[in-house]
């Protein structure tokens, strides 16, 4: 099974899945390195098939701001806008581990729109999930330091369960504090970074 098959089969039909692997171009990128940059023209839309892409909006005089992550079977929708509209990328997209994704030349994005159903609803579903998660991004920064809460969280569950080791996952804790599961997996990695718990598959240890 290709890879593309492996990321889409079951999301799209098989002659889309058929297309995709004989238009596109598959590439890999190691950890850092950088898949689109800002002002750069986007030629082809890119399929994450493995791995994840941070999404990285820059300001010259504020720095850079995460705004989300893409991993597998996923897309960005700003870049589709911008593949679309034939403009330059206002946003930079990293391999944030080894990332292989399938770049899509411009040209079949619409045609693809009218004569699969999936692939619109793909786009479209996209375009909603990036929204969603902007909007959180956005509520996160300007209403609550979601740092603290989701310690005090970590700390109260370990108390509950009189164990340092907490088994849970990433989408519970953001279910339970009302926000996304990508803000709450990018404070879970900065607070690793910070030395105060170590990330396992579905467990937390506070340290």
């Amino acid at each position: 099974m290709t890879t593309v098959q492996q990321a889409f089969l079951g999301s799209f039909e098989k002659e889309l899945i058929a297309e995709i692997e004989e238009v596109s171009v598959v590439k890999q990128f190691k950890a850092g390195e950088i898949i689109m940059d800002i002002g750069q023209y986007i030629k082809a839309m890119p399929l994450v098939l493995d791995g994840v892409i941070k999404i990285i909006r820059e300001d010259k005089k504020e720095g850079e701001l995460l705004l989300y992550f893409l991993e597998k079977g996923d897309t960005c929708a700003l870049s589709i806008a911008c593949c679309v509209g034939s403009k330059k990328s206002e946003i930079r997209a990293i391999a944030d581990v080894h990332t292989t994704v399938a770049m899509i030349p411009n040209q079949y994005l619409d045609s693809w729109m009218g004569t699969y159903k999936t692939w619109r609803n793909y786009v479209l579903e996209s375009y909603s999930n990036r929204l969603n998660e902007l909007l959180s991004t956005v509520d996160n920064i300007a209403f609550s330091q979601m740092d603290v809460r989701i310690m005090n969280y970590l700390k109260e569950k370990a108390s509950i369960r009189n164990s340092q080791k907490i088994e849970i996952t990433h989408q519970v804790i953001a279910n339970d504090l009302n926000t996304s599961r990508v803000v709450v997996s990018r404070i879970l990695k900065s607070l690793e970074n910070q030395g105060k718990i170590l990330l396992q598959r579905n467990n937390i240890n506070l340290l």
